[in-house]
């Protein structure tokens, strides 16, 4: 297995630190992800064993073509400016060229120190390793753009985070880890022509039907990467998946999902729902996503104003209404989102019966994944409607008389809408506990296989389908790696 260098490297130095991983103790691979590897590897080019493969994905094995680099990046973290963050605790070690010709990132997370660590141990610890591989894998199952994870390597080490704990490496894959942060890096420390440098690198890489020397360039990429962020949120919301750390150093250029640390899934329906346990205001909660996507679009047309053409109060008025039309956009995405999971075609004709039904589950405090799987199963089993007309009322005959008007059958695009089953935070504790304390892998594995058809009511399914709304009342995430 070989490695292209990162292309990342091509920017100039500024934009990066070259860095080694720091050698782990008693590698172990617990998870590799072999169906990512069948469709985009060739199966002589993988390592032959477990062990082989453990030192190759904890760093402590170079991969040939592999020159491993921390890069630079800054933030907004919940509101506030950091000029300098960058990878503490990351190595991007080079670039895999998939069967299908798509470039990926390998990028390993709990690696060792960088000159980015700001005072941290380098270091993941187990749990949160398992999570990002159990909560990526879902959301790509639930049709969510996601970054995947390769493997996860135990190191035999201990790392200190809420109290001693195993610690852990995640070989994470993406199209690229840009982010809204590396544009921040370049216009606030290193200047137009660094950016306009990260912008073409951009272009080709994730925009490629773009002229980097057109003059509309940047206007052009701001609204390619605005599109990728509206379907990202738009899909986010639809299976009630809360980020939890919505800074713009997560918020990815390719409009891929990055950085699982405190996410969590919605049950009872709440648009004010928030688990992280620093997100003390409420700035990530689940309602407000499509405002933060906003926000985070805003600071990234910032970065490139030195970049437009034109007078200077023009181009301001310019970026200012796109950055309008951005929230108009997005206001009404999730209009069409809870649309299409009610097996509607036309969002607008149905606003009053839709916003009825938010308010409802709203004021019932019902599951918003069961209260949807119910509504699409209704279509095919009649004795769901009793249950549901109990809690829906007379709502429920006035979207029968809506769906009556739909030209096509409402099932399908509804159970396409609507997942079976989700990655439901008490079943996600449960088998990271299993793990983690116990070293059984077996639960997080059955939960795991049953997340990777969330649409299909397998045989094991009904065994993770349950609610705990009880357990939701107290649950806290933590960035924890």
């Amino acid at each position: 297995m070989s490695l292209h260098p990162p292309s990342f490297i091509q920017l100039g130095s500024e934009f990066f630190e070259r860095t080694e991983p720091t050698p782990v103790r008693q590698p172990e691979l617990l998870l590799f992800n072999e169906a990512w590897a069948k469709a985009n590897l060739a199966p002589e080019s993988l390592p032959s064993s477990a062990l082989e493969l453990a030192k190759v994905f904890c760093g402590n094995q170079t991969l040939p073509g592999s020159e491993p680099i921390a890069c630079a990046y800054a933030g907004h973290q919940f509101g506030h400016y950091n000029p300098r963050l960058g990878d503490g605790r990351a190595h991007l070690l080079g670039e895999l060229k998939g069967l299908d010709g798509s470039d990926w990132e390998v990028q390993l997370k709990g690696s060792g120190i960088t000159d980015f660590s700001r005072g941290g141990d380098g270091r993941c610890a187990l749990a949160p390793a398992l999570r990002e591989y159990l909560m990526s894998e879902a959301m790509y199952a639930l049709g969510v753009p996601t970054g995947r994870c390769l493997a996860v390597v135990s190191t035999g080490e201990t790392v200190y985070r809420q109290g001693a704990e195993p610690g852990a490496i995640v070989t994470r894959l993406m199209a690229s880890h840009l982010r809204v942060g590396s544009f921040q890096y370049a216009a606030n420390q290193l200047g137009p022509e660094a950016t306009k440098r990260l912008l073409d690198y951009a272009i080709a890489r994730h925009y490629p039907h773009i002229d980097p020397n057109d003059a509309q360039a940047p206007l052009l990429f701001l609204q390619a990467v605005a599109e990728k962020q509206r379907q990202l949120i738009k899909a986010w919301m639809r299976v009630g998946f809360i980020h939890g750390v919505m800074n713009t150093d997560n918020c990815a250029i390719s409009g891929d999902t990055i950085d699982y640390g405190p996410c969590a899934m919605l049950g009872t329906f709440d648009l004010n729902q928030v688990y992280s346990s620093i997100d003390q205001q409420g700035r990530y909660a689940f309602g407000r996503q499509p405002h933060i996507a906003q926000w985070n679009l805003a600071r990234l047309t910032e970065t490139l104003l030195p970049l437009m053409p034109g007078e200077k109060q023009e181009v301001l008025a310019k970026l200012q209404d796109f950055v309008d039309g951005l929230g108009e956009s997005f206001e009404r995405d999730f209009g069409e989102v809870l649309a299409q999971k009610l097996g509607l075609s036309d969002a607008d004709k149905h606003q009053e019966l839709i916003a009825t039904l938010v308010e409802r589950m709203q004021q019932q405090g019902l599951d918003y994944t069961q209260t949807f799987d119910r509504l699409t199963e209704s279509q095919q089993d009649s004795s769901l409607l009793a249950p549901l007309q109990a809690v829906l009322g007379d709502w429920l005959p006035l979207w029968h008389e809506a769906l009556a008007s739909e030209p096509n059958g409402a099932y399908q695009l509804m159970r396409a809408a609507n997942p079976r089953v989700i990655p439901r935070n008490h079943w996600v504790e449960a088998v990271l506990e299993a793990a983690v304390e116990h070293g059984d892998l077996a639960p997080f594995k059955r939960f795991l296989k049953v997340l990777q058809q969330p649409y299909q009511q397998l045989d094991e399914t009904s065994d993770f389908q349950s609610a705990k709304p009880e357990y939701d009342l107290s649950y806290q995430t933590f960035c924890g790696t």
